[in-house]
């Protein structure tokens, strides 16, 4: 009885541990898409645009200024004392976690902001991977319930007997062999006849993955369409993917014209494109198919 609850708990575990790697897989997958998605140009070389996007990501925020030893610095911020007539703080102390910090206000430093709310982007993604590793691992329990849709009860005589036919069934033999003592009369096989809804789910879990996508601002298809679609239909659905990218960039830019101004540069910031508006795979204003879209 003790190797069955052993083999309950370690059962739980791997379970545990597969639902917690799932999740780290979508929520790594969606971060990196996230801090991608835009293009720095001009940017000093002492400022790290990959550090300056994932800041952004987790803090909502990071403050650009000048120091006076290591040029320009693009770090977190931590925001304090008084606000403007706009609820913009006057006073914040960039750092770093090698224990850096310096005492800047806005005669000094720029906030650039991750979004017109200046919020970050963490929740949503987290969000978002919490609902697709769910729909991925009831695919898996679906998908393993049409290999073994059976339950087994015995007597505890012939548990051990009963557990080694199971690994064979489980490990995909042809034959099962089993020890001529072996009573069939004791033991019952209750069929549970799991039905296969793992196709709908899976349908499901890329109808959430593209509307993180356009959360993310990132061209997608949306919609499930099996007839032919016209060009301008596709370009129209494109429409919450364009829209969910004014925030984040609006904000770059913003902070980007306050920084060139303050400081005398040319930074500048751009959508990072996705896709070649010149290699669309469509001809005649059509498409066959929806697997057809982005095929090379």
């Amino acid at each position: 009885m003790r190797v069955g609850k052993t083999k309950k708990g370690l059962d739980f575990w791997e379970s545990g541990l597969m639902n917690n790697t799932t999740f780290k897989q979508y929520y790594n997958r969606l971060v990196e898409l996230s801090i991608s998605m835009f293009e720095w140009n001009n940017l000093p070389d002492t400022i790290d645009p990959r550090f300056l996007e994932l800041t952004l990501f987790t803090d909502g925020q990071a403050v650009f200024f000048k120091d006076e030893v290591m040029g320009y610095l693009c770090l977190q911020n931590i925001i304090g004392g008084q606000f403007d007539v706009y609820r913009i703080p006057i006073n914040r102390r960039a750092y770093a976690v090698n224990g850096y910090q310096k005492e800047l206000d806005n005669t000094d430093s720029v906030i650039i902001w991750n979004n017109m709310l200046h919020y970050n982007s963490m929740l949503d993604c987290q969000m978002f991977a919490k609902r697709l590793y769910n729909l991925d691992r009831i695919v898996d329990v679906n998908a393993n319930a049409q290999k073994t849709p059976i339950l087994l009860v015995c007597d505890d005589s012939e548990r051990l007997s009963l557990l080694n036919i199971y690994k064979e069934y489980d490990g995909n033999q042809p034959v099962i062999k089993a020890t001529k003592g072996l009573n069939p009369n004791a033991f019952n096989v209750l069929k549970t006849d799991a039905p296969y809804v793992a196709d709908k789910i899976y349908q499901l879990k890329v109808q959430i993955w593209n509307e993180a996508l356009t959360y993310l601002g990132i061209s997608n298809v949306n919609i499930q369409k099996r007839e032919r679609m016209l060009q301008d239909e596709v370009q129209r659905n494109q429409g919450g993917t364009i829209a969910s990218r004014y925030s984040r960039l609006e904000s770059r830019r913003q902070a980007v014209e306050k920084i060139n101004e303050m400081f005398g540069l040319n930074i500048e910031v751009n959508y990072r494109e996705d896709y070649n508006n010149e290699l669309e795979p469509w001809n005649n204003d059509t498409y066959n198919d929806k697997e057809d879209i982005f095929r090379e």
